[in-house]
């Protein structure tokens, strides 16, 4: 029996934890229009919400990596569900803009805890030849809540726009409780206790050197160029979503049901590819080759975005960007997971503190484009894929030279 087979209800707790995750990430988006009438806020102050989040994410996860090497997957996981739900529960009683940046502030946390352990708990239980096939669960998991969150919300909205953070909280504390009393950690004691040596002993070097030293020196490790497709990829995500709702408005007169039925569209198959045959993708093209088609494949259908004219192509051409994304945040994965050795925790925390960074200047970058001209973003999101795409050909052919001269 495989690893990953053996190791099946524990993945799938896994799933279920990071789902909720990112669904509450997406909850706001919808309802913060309410809340801006309701609490008399401005739209910079939204910005800044949504800037909270990642920050604190980008701050807090590499340390909570290092945590998850140390301390163990499951302890860092429950007490990052636990914070999550207090941050959903603080976002709906929130009356003053304090709060809500206090709940957002929380929120970061919780998903900085969640995410590397998550990441790093996949990696201790699957073999080598499954880790593709694992980290595209736990992405599908991402890429579901993250983008299906918004019509969650949306809907349960019509009861109340609290409502879905009341739910959102009650659901991350019984999960936190589920996995405190079901999910077993992910290795023997005797294992743990030679990988908290090593991570003990990779904590202090990187004590010394400080975060942001470390960041900044992130140029020297083999995943470097993985990490920075991470940050890549996560801009131009970012900055596609952020603004696909006002351009379809403005440009074609969308409702919010057909907006709606896009992104869903799109975010059920791309878990469908996600769960079914990425790991068979993999394995027939290698991380590396799947990387640079999927790079291409969205910078080319985010430019062809500004040229179609109809309903159906947006499905289709909205359909491929989505697949594309998430065939690759699982290949990046898989690439930096392997080369992660025995720092899985680690660079899983790079790995979310990219994200971060991604995430906090898509956003910021994609507002102030469309303000300027509504084709901008997508204009800035093609070249920048575009961009990340020639040089994944250049780091393939250094790295087969490499291995060419090695031999």
């Amino acid at each position: 029996m495989s690893l990953l087979t053996r190791n099946r209800g524990a993945i799938l707790l896994l799933m279920l934890n990071i789902f909720l995750v990112f669904t509450g990430i997406g909850l706001v988006i919808p309802i913060m229009p309410a809340y801006m009438n309701e609490l008399q806020i401005s739209g910079g102050t939204v910005g800044l919400l949504v800037a909270a989040f990642s920050l604190t994410q980008f701050l807090f996860s590499p340390v909570a990596g290092r945590l998850s090497d140390s301390w163990g997957r499951k302890k860092i996981i429950v007490a990052g569900m636990i914070i999550f739900a207090l941050s959903e529960l603080l976002f709906g009683v929130a009356n003053t803009p304090f709060f809500l940046f206090t709940a957002r502030f929380l929120g970061g946390i919780g998903a900085a805890l969640i995410m590397p352990a998550v990441m790093a708990y996949t990696a201790d239980t699957t073999s080598t030849e499954e880790r593709g096939k694992g980290m595209g669960y736990i992405n599908a998991a991402i890429t579901t809540g993250f983008i299906i969150g918004p019509g969650i919300g949306g809907f349960i909205a019509e009861f109340g726009i609290r409502v879905p953070f009341y739910g959102a909280a009650a659901a991350g504390m019984i999960a936190a409780i589920i996995t405190l009393f079901v999910l077993p950690e992910s290795s023997p004691s005797v294992q743990r206790e030679k990988s908290t040596t090593t991570a003990t002993t990779t904590a202090t070097t990187t004590k010394k050197q400080g975060f942001f030293t470390q960041l900044m020196q992130s140029y020297r490790e083999p995943y470097f160029f993985s990490l920075i497709i991470v940050f890549v990829m996560a801009f131009g995500l970012a900055n596609y979503e952020t603004v696909f709702g006002l351009f379809v408005d403005h440009k074609f007169s969308f409702t919010p049901k057909d907006i709606a039925f896009i992104i869903t569209f799109g975010s059920i198959a791309g878990a469908v590819v996600q769960v079914t045959v990425f790991g068979w993708i993999l394995d027939q093209f290698g991380e590396k080759k799947v990387i640079s088609i999927c790079l291409l494949l969205a910078a080319l259908f985010i430019l062809l975005t500004l040229f179609v004219n109809s309903y159906w192509m947006i499905i289709v051409v909205t359909f491929i960007v989505f697949l594309s994304i998430d065939i690759l945040r699982p290949a990046i994965s898989t690439q930096m997971s392997k080369m992660a050795e025995d720092q899985q925790g680690f660079v899983a925390g790079l790995n979310s503190a990219y994200t971060s960074l991604g995430n906090i200047a898509g956003p910021i970058v994609a507002g102030y484009l469309f303000d300027l001209d509504i084709n901008f973003p997508y204009v800035s999101a093609f070249l920048v894929l575009g961009l990340c795409f020639f040089l994944s050909l250049k780091a393939g052919k250094s790295s087969r030279n490499t291995r060419l001269m090695k031999s």
